[in-house]
């Protein structure tokens, strides 16, 4: 992962950015690396991106048109029941998960896409367990749903400020697992990516946000507390990548140094995900040749 130089066209960008399996040091990865980019820096990034979206904008498509096919009216119909894609976006502050939200927004229809942030947990929400609200956010099928931060926070942030037992954060990567299991089972591909930064990358960004007014509004001086706890936190999402890495939910390191390489890289593990779901269009669930016969004689 940390060489930025293109590898064998046939090689796919999720397996050289798949996460390996086993303990994780964060640490190691290259978060300035461009796997499997061809073109030679951001004036490139522009024409990838036209590649991926013409790809994307079909596959999206054919995901949203399979889940809004009725074919009970037609007899022995075996329509294959529609399946959804959930991202998951991680990262620290400054990343880039807003970034990656507007970018593939703009490459797909918007109506097929639900987008949830998960902030800090309401009163109702700890009232149940640190899964519940997840559980809720799920996409429905034939929708791609992103996640603004998601169930990692609960073994992330509540890691490193202590804010539950160590037991109970323990416990917590094994109903993790489980719950994804279940929702890969369900027709849910999960699609799990980790914006790796630099902690110097971080720092010239929060000063962006610092020299420019229009910025003010994303710096919040409290992300300085959480930088100060840089080294714990590269611990606790070593422990994450480590902990809940299975197949059918595989976290994805991706160099999120260079803000086009991130977005470009995210799209096009998207694009290989719907790709990997061999979609189809639904076939008619009404005679072809008699609705042109109607529509001919109206």
């Amino acid at each position: 992962m940390s060489d930025s130089k293109p590898e064998k066209a046939s090689q796919s960008l999720s397996s050289v950015l798949r996460c390996p399996r086993g303990p994780v040091d964060v640490s190691t990865f290259n978060s300035a690396a461009t796997a499997l980019f061809s073109g030679t820096g951001k004036k490139d990034a522009a024409a990838a991106d036209a590649a991926a979206q013409a790809g994307l904008d079909d596959l999206q498509e054919r995901l949203f048109a399979n889940a809004h096919v009725d074919d009970t009216t037609t007899p022995g119909a075996t329509q294959k029941p529609a399946g959804s894609v959930l991202l998951v976006l991680q990262g620290m502050d400054t990343a880039g998960k807003g970034g990656v939200i507007k970018h593939v927004i703009g490459m797909v229809d918007p109506q097929g896409v639900t987008i949830r942030a998960f902030k800090a947990p309401t009163a109702e929400e700890r009232a149940h367990d640190f899964l519940w609200r997840i559980r809720n956010a799920l996409p429905e099928p034939g929708m791609i749903g992103i996640f603004d931060r998601s169930q990692y926070e609960d073994v992330l942030i509540q890691r490193v400020e202590a804010m539950a037992p160590a037991e109970e954060i323990e416990a917590r990567y094994g109903l993790i697992n489980e719950f994804e299991k279940e929702v890969a089972e369900s027709g849910t591909r999960v699609v799990k990516c980790f914006l790796n930064i630099s902690k110097g990358v971080q720092k010239k960004r929060l000063m962006a946000r610092l020299d420019d007014p229009s910025k003010y509004w994303k710096y919040n001086p409290g992300d300085l507390a959480v930088r100060s706890k840089w080294a714990d936190y590269m611990v606790a999402y070593g422990l994450a990548l480590t902990r809940c890495n299975q197949d059918f939910a595989p976290w994805y390191v991706i160099p999120s140094d260079h803000k086009w390489y991130r977005n470009w890289a995210i799209a096009q593990i998207l694009l290989e995900t719907l790709q990997s779901m061999d979609l189809t269009w639904p076939k008619a669930t009404f005679s072809v040749a008699a609705e042109k016969a109607r529509v001919k004689a109206s």
